[in-house]
């Protein structure tokens, strides 16, 4: 576990993009969001556990970006006062594009600060995100993992190839040649929400995180990893994924 003392407290904000409509799920997201399906016997949400994440790291200032059925969301959490955060929520009409719009969306909010990006319908264990804010240079970063586990679904999971020095050389779900998986756990800079600006110009709501990676990768900026392949982490995708992680008992606390 990473030594709190060694955590960059210059970081004090995260945002969680919770606004899919969650269609792979099927009669599941029906009437209420993925992010809100249970994980556990206790019933708690699938978003308790980036929120716990976050929060466990010291980052009680978090955004909440939502679009399908958010009134549930917000109905369901609230202020973040019973989870010890301070939620705000972003609303994103354009949930059915992709989901770098719904980072986008928040830029408002973070104020040019740079945040912790955490996707809401990811179970992440809390050193993940230590893990990050160790790092010591306030880059775009993102954390990766090196060893894939039976709970990750290499066919659907976000791979990314890499140079070198570990900065991302390319990055895509149908990469035949890579290095590690995405697992969804951002450090996110000014400079990236210019890029998703500077997409959308030209390609409208059809721009994914994964594009503006390689964007700023061809225009000569780095974009660095970090390795938490020594951490548990889980997508949740299909509502096989569901039933694996609510087999295991999973939210934050509990290894994957």
């Amino acid at each position: 576990m990473t030594n709190m003392a060694e955590i960059n407290t210059a970081i004090t904000r995260g945002v969680i993009i919770a606004a899919g409509d969650g269609d792979r799920m099927g009669e599941l997201t029906r009437d209420r969001p993925k992010v809100l399906l249970p994980i556990n016997d206790k019933g708690e949400p699938l978003i308790l556990s980036p929120v716990r994440a976050l929060a466990a790291a010291g980052i009680r200032n978090i955004a909440i970006v939502v679009g399908y059925l958010g009134y549930e969301v917000k109905r369901n959490l609230g202020d973040g006062s019973q989870y010890g955060v301070n939620l705000h929520y972003v609303e994103n009409p354009d949930y059915l594009g992709g989901n770098a719009i719904s980072v986008w969306k928040a830029r408002s909010w973070t104020v040019g600060e740079p945040v912790i990006l955490c996707m809401g319908d990811h179970i992440i264990e809390t050193d993940v995100v230590w893990r990050l804010l160790s790092t010591k240079v306030i880059t775009d970063t993102l954390c990766v993992e090196y060893r894939p586990t039976l709970n990750h679904d290499i066919e659907e999971a976000t791979k990314v190839a890499l140079f070198e020095d570990g900065s991302i050389r390319d990055i895509g779900k149908e990469l035949r040649r890579w290095d590690a998986l995405d697992t969804g756990v951002f450090l996110l800079t000014e400079r990236f929400f210019n890029t998703v600006e500077e997409l959308a110009r030209w390609r409208g709501n059809n721009v994914e995180i994964s594009d503006v990676i390689r964007f700023m990768v061809a225009q000569g900026h780095r974009f660095n990893t970090c390795d938490v392949s020594s951490c548990s982490w889980m997508d949740i995708d299909i509502e096989e994924d569901l039933k694996l992680a609510q087999s295991q008992g999973a939210l934050n606390g509990r290894r994957l």
